[in-house]
């Protein structure tokens, strides 16, 4: 029988993203967007943390009653709220960014993290030095922030990609080990990959393998 993974995504954006990323696997996805949160977070100073939680922890246990066998979270600022411990659920949560945060954790150069969205970097950061910390690896990260993310959130996809590509290309030329931190992301620093033949380390490479561990699913033949 074929797995069902859950999608809990901030912007409708990041759907392809997964979509495109998982075709090639026997797994059926069914995707939940509210960009709600996002916005009462950087813009309603009365809304507080713990309403947050609440709300976070609400969707969560929502769609794990739709029938799923994992849930998947793409938005590190719904990430970065959850406190997993309260939940009333048993089937897996895959957070975008534990992938990620394992792959660069084993760099040991200096490195670059880049963000589009400044509200993410905080949580982020955060708990990337806690899995650091956590699994014992030491990290030289510098974070640069381009401020581009209401491009993406008013729909405007390739003004977005070409602010990305913009600023990614000149670090790139210095020789920084470079990743984008965000799944909105990968499609601009994939063209800079091309356009350079340099790597840029992305989310959602390390995030595909995880979820066919997590799932025990195969690619089609």
């Amino acid at each position: 029988m074929k797995k069902r993974l859950a999608c809990l995504h901030a912007h409708y954006s990041n759907i392809d993203y997964i979509e495109n990323a998982l075709s090639a696997y026997d797994v059926e996805l069914m995707h939940f967007v509210d960009p709600g949160l996002i916005y009462r977070v950087t813009s309603d100073e009365s809304f507080t943390m713990e309403e947050a939680q609440n709300k976070v922890k609400e969707q969560i246990e929502w769609i794990a009653q739709c029938n799923v066998d994992a849930i998947l979270i793409t938005c590190t600022n719904y990430i970065a709220v959850l406190q997993e411990e309260k939940l009333s659920i048993s089937i897996p949560i895959i957070k975008i960014d534990e992938p990620y945060f394992e792959y660069i954790c084993n760099i040991q150069q200096p490195q670059t993290i880049v963000f589009s969205n400044p509200a993410t970097v905080n949580g982020t950061m955060e708990r990337l030095n806690q899995y650091a910390e956590e699994h014992q690896k030491l990290i030289d990260i510098e974070v640069m922030v381009i401020n581009a993310f209401e491009l993406i959130m008013k729909g405007q996809k390739q003004e977005y990609n070409q602010s990305i590509i913009n600023f990614l290309e000149p670090l790139l030329e210095e020789g920084k080990i470079i990743s984008v931190a965000q799944l909105s992301m990968v499609d601009a620093s994939r063209e800079v990959e091309a356009m350079t033949s340099k790597s840029i380390i992305n989310p959602l490479d390390p995030l595909v393998s995880a979820i066919a561990d997590q799932l025990k699913i195969e690619r089609h033949q």
